[in-house]
């Protein structure tokens, strides 16, 4: 986008110029200069522009070539660093390019790291299948390759149809993208080709999903009408004796984002866990939280990992010892992105978080509403693990302890630091 210009960058058609190649190639060797540990890029459609210029257009690196990303791979891997990406999550084709990027016959092997590798429920072939192609890039073609995984049930939730989830399929993304014209949405939801396409979409059983789109397994949370709270979308239709998705579509006409759901996607079979916490080419990382504040938390999975695994230890069957659940979760990661953390030792920057495994109850799947004050008091999910974290501590200093964060703490005093490549 900076060096083509918003216009040109979200255009099917465009490519950039040699100088514009030049200018990115420019722009990414210095920011490796400065200590970044890499480069990211998004090929998956989901993700969307704001505004009202480009409103819905696909994000910019959707419409790059990988010719035109040659030359700034090939300077990830002269440099050692680090290349992250999300795949296309419709078709999933494009995700054999991150993999065979990594690949190293002949040639330096690059790290690479994409997401996400998920039991999921709508697609229970892809756990398998991503297992074993990662296993493969990594042993037969040389690769440093590695997929990104969160190690807890992944649960949505939904204000109506706002959520990426629904972009994944045609009738769907017609809907998000009149989310500012809702006079014309709910006209579109009305008509009934329109209707009869989304049944079709939400039934088809062989497309690539990473949303199961099973209104059973679809439970209303808050609704002005309290009735319909605690009951699924199919349960609903059949007191109604419609069709789930008729009831569903006019719900979301009669009151849009005041009709709040929640539905888990994947992880949801624990008897998994194993397999995922021990596979050798993820990271045990993969949040979303972050960029989607009011439909997931996931902030405390490193907690909820290492709860699952004490449990497994009490009981007598561990999937792993503890000393190898907080090295996954914590040094493994800070020696594959080349940073100077994850470990403690004799003249390592004190970052510390001291648990308490008798409050271990308290770490739960349930999520809170909470405001950020600094934005307008804008409300997003948070997850809460009363007692969970005696203390935290950043390059030394105590920032929390006691359910409280240190007075004064990101008020006048700073704290934390950049983590730059090191090696």
């Amino acid at each position: 986008m900076k060096a083509m210009g918003i216009a040109r960058s979200l255009k099917d058609n465009e490519s950039a110029t040699k100088e514009e190649e030049q200018q990115m190639f420019k722009m990414l060797n210095d920011a490796l200069d400065e200590g970044f540990i890499g480069l990211s890029t998004m090929d998956n459609p989901w993700d969307k522009m704001d505004g009202d210029k480009y409103w819905s257009h696909k994000t910019p690196s959707f419409y790059s070539s990988w010719k035109e990303r040659k030359n700034l791979i090939e300077l990830l891997r002269k440099r050692d660093v680090v290349l992250q990406g999300a795949p296309n999550l419709v078709t999933r084709v494009n995700a054999f390019n991150y993999m065979f990027a990594s690949t190293g016959i002949f040639r330096k092997p690059l790290k690479t790291t994409m997401i996400a590798m998920m039991d999921l429920i709508g697609d229970r072939y892809i756990y398998p299948f991503i297992g074993l192609a990662s296993r493969s890039i990594n042993v037969l073609g040389k690769a440093n390759f590695r997929m990104q995984s969160p190690p807890c049930p992944f649960t949505v939730y939904y204000d109506g149809v706002d959520s990426v989830m629904f972009e994944e399929f045609p009738s769907g993304e017609a809907l998000r993208d009149l989310e500012k014209e809702l006079d014309k949405r709910d006209a579109l939801i009305n008509y009934p080709k329109f209707r009869e396409n989304f049944k079709k979409e939400i039934k088809k059983k062989f497309a690539p999903k990473v949303w199961h789109k099973d209104l059973s397994k679809a439970v209303i949370i808050d609704c002005p009408d309290k009735t319909l709270i605690a009951k699924n979308f199919y349960q609903i239709a059949e007191e109604k004796n419609q069709h789930s998705v008729d009831v569903f579509l006019d719900t979301i006409i009669k009151y849009d984002k005041k009709i709040r759901w929640t539905t888990t996607i994947a992880n949801d079979r624990k008897e998994k866990f194993k397999s995922l916490y021990n596979f050798p080419y993820n990271l045990i990382s993969f949040s979303d939280a972050g960029a989607h504040l009011n439909n997931m938390a996931f902030y405390n999975f490193p907690v909820k990992m290492i709860k699952i695994v004490q449990e497994s230890i009490d009981k007598g069957n561990p999937m792993m010892t503890m000393e190898k659940c907080i090295w996954r979760l914590t040094k493994e990661q800070g020696d594959w992105f080349n940073l100077d953390c994850g470990y403690l030792a004799k003249g390592k920057v004190a970052d510390l978080v001291i648990i308490n495994p008798e409050k271990f109850n308290n770490i739960t799947e349930n999520v809170e509403l909470d405001a950020i004050e600094k934005f307008g008091n804008y409300e997003r999910l948070v997850n809460r693990n009363e007692g969970v974290l005696s203390m935290v501590m950043v390059g030394g200093k105590t920032i929390f302890e006691k359910e409280q964060f240190v007075e004064g703490y990101a008020k006048s005093e700073k704290y934390g630091r950049f983590l730059e490549k090191v090696g």
